[in-house]
């Protein structure tokens, strides 16, 4: 599978959040061999928890699978740019790719407020494909922002 694809699964996960309320990320896990292992949407309002960020949903979800922490050669595919939190978390678990969506210029990690995974001192490199199918990724988030202020 190719980026477009792996991020229209993601897209799909990421409309899950909605039952709960919570906002509509949605990201996967791929091995090297292109298999989804590993799948996670937000879910903060679903537990009361706010570092259940998509991303991190999906590496305890993975890390449990394998029973080890590293995920190095793995891909994570996520529908919006990751927060600091999830920046670190994907850097500690070692991925070697990550690919995402829509950019947050608000919290974003990766090259909108911050760029955690690709500052010279990071201890581990991951390469960063950003900006697949980013309309798409973020028509999902305006439609449920909109939908906030209009109950509001």
């Amino acid at each position: 599978m190719n980026d477009e694809d792996l991020m229209r699964r993601a897209i799909t996960i990421a409309h899950d959040a909605l039952i709960s309320g919570d906002v509509p990320v949605g990201a996967i896990i791929v091995n090297k061999f292109g298999e989804v292992i590993a799948s996670g949407h937000n879910e903060r309002e679903l537990h009361s928890d706010p570092t259940a960020h998509a991303e991190i949903v999906a590496i305890r979800k993975a890390t449990e699978i394998y029973g080890h922490w590293r995920l190095e050669d793995h891909t994570i595919i996520v529908t919006l740019e990751p927060c600091a939190m999830c920046a670190g978390a994907i850097a500690q678990a070692r991925f070697s790719t990550l690919v995402f969506g829509a950019w947050d210029e608000k919290a974003g990690a990766v090259g909108s407020v911050w760029d955690l995974l690709r500052d010279p001192r990071a201890l581990s490199k991951v390469e960063v494909r950003a900006g697949v199918l980013a309309k798409e990724c973020s028509g999902i988030l305006k439609d449920f922002i909109q939908g906030v202020r209009k109950r509001d």
